[in-house]
């Protein structure tokens, strides 16, 4: 056997490289059958009309077809195209990666891990717990304090469990422009403060509801160095005598005195959206700038300030309106005091500023209280009007509403012993 014979053994038909040539063979490439293609004669039939390009021909490493002492010559590397041009470099092509790297399916997709989540939460608290802070030294630094409206005094009562607060809508028009007394009709005050309603809250240590009285402006008092007269006198020189009168007549001690005049009423009812009021009859009283239908409906501010102020309806016109505004204020004060409108800064804010500017407290009274308060009074407290029976002729004239003595007297008990008040003495028409 040759050496091309034994070459030819040894070699693998596709390893790429042309076979060595022999006698009588015309041009091959690795892999080609072992068989000779005939070809046609020059020129005759059948004759191809190209010739396929001659591969150049290198000899096999060993071979002696090199000259001495010279390296044999590389096959050229195979050049490729990259879109239209020729590429550089002789390394071969690599297949394109995704640059997200390939998908495992077995491999889980990463998770946000439980002390990420424990770190997020607890970010959000600490925001908030600054928040709450913040604003609640904001509220407490605008709340308007009157001075000596608790002093002590001869004679007042002792402290008696519970918590009670006593609730003055008065009706100053301060922070009212001329257009807007106008526009709410609230018409011009003459002869001095006047309340337009009164209230007394007693708030239980135990779980008891609370309960709201309210205090009717014509109720005949002893007001202490005035002598006999209507409740609202009592007003009429300031709060600390109107806090002396109501607890010489209940022997309830007060804790808390809030007072908010007509211009609060409005703010309040407005910054919270407007307060959802059911109408039990239906009111037109232009006096007050009032025209309601009867229904559930929602009120604004200037609707709502009408609708406590209005005399019209029922045979007792001022007996309805403290049952109007015992329904208006415990739903004022349960929309203030729910969560979409604490939680809500759009409507909070707007509320704090509404209330502070608009609310005057005793010097004691900070913002924790009021938030006891605004609880009280979402809790649907038991709510009555302080018992009566007839009318009382005063010494200058003029006529006052006459007590029950015997249950307002029961009514007044229960307070202070911190109980139930005893249904019988309950205004179940409120």
């Amino acid at each position: 056997m040759s050496e091309d014979d034994r070459t030819r053994a040894m070699r693998s038909p596709g390893d790429g490289r042309p076979l060595p040539p022999r006698p009588g063979d015309g041009l091959r490439a690795g892999g080609a059958p072992g068989h000779q293609v005939p070809s046609a004669p020059a020129g005759g039939a059948g004759a191809p009309t190209h010739k396929l390009p001659v591969a150049p021909q290198y000899p096999e490493p060993g071979s002696g077809a090199a000259s001495p002492g010279s390296a044999p010559p590389e096959p050229p590397q195979g050049r490729s195209r990259v879109y239209g041009r020729a590429r550089s470099g002789s390394s071969p092509m690599e297949p394109l990666r995704s640059r997200r790297g390939p998908s495992d399916p077995s491999k889980p997709r990463r998770r946000v891990s439980g002390k990420t989540i424990l770190k997020i939460v607890a970010g959000l608290l600490v925001v908030l717990l600054v928040a709450g802070v913040g604003m609640f030294f904001w509220i407490n630094s605008r709340i308007a304090g009157i001075d000596g409206v608790l002093d002590e005094y001869t004679g007042r009562p002792a402290d008696t469990p519970g918590t009670n607060w006593l609730l003055v809508g008065s009706d100053s028009r301060k922070g009212l422009s001329a257009a807007e007394r106008k526009k709410l009709a609230t018409g011009r005050a003459t002869g001095g403060n006047r309340t337009d309603s009164m209230m007394l809250l007693h708030i239980p240590e135990g779980s008891d509801k609370p309960t709201l009285v309210s205090l009717p402006r014509d109720l005949a008092v002893d007001i202490p160095g005035k002598g006999r007269n209507k409740l609202n006198a009592a007003y009429n020189g300031g709060p600390q005598l109107l806090v002396r009168t109501v607890e010489s007549v209940t022997g309830v001690h007060v804790d808390h005195y809030m007072e908010i005049g007509f211009a609060g009423f409005v703010g309040i009812v407005d910054a919270i959206g407007g307060v959802e009021i059911n109408v039990r009859a239906a009111v037109d009283d232009p006096k007050a700038g009032l025209k309601l239908k009867k229904g559930t409906q929602v009120l604004n501010g200037a609707q709502a300030l009408g609708y406590v102020r209005t005399r019209k309806g029922g045979a007792l016109p001022d007996f309805e309106r403290t049952k109007r505004q015992r329904q208006f204020l415990g739903a004022v004060v349960k929309k203030a005091a729910s969560p979409g409108v604490l939680i809500n800064p759009f409507t909070s804010i707007p509320l704090a500023m509404s209330a502070t500017d608009a609310v005057s407290v005793d010097g004691g009274t900070g913002a924790f209280d009021l938030l006891s308060l605004g609880l009280a009074m979402g809790d649907s407290p038991v709510t009555t009007v302080v018992p009566f029976g007839g009318t009382e002729r005063l010494a200058d004239g003029g006529d006052a509403i006459k007590s029950d003595r015997p249950k307002a007297l029961a009514l007044f008990n229960a307070l202070k012993a911190d109980k139930a008040v005893p249904k019988d003495v309950i205004d179940t028409g409120n």
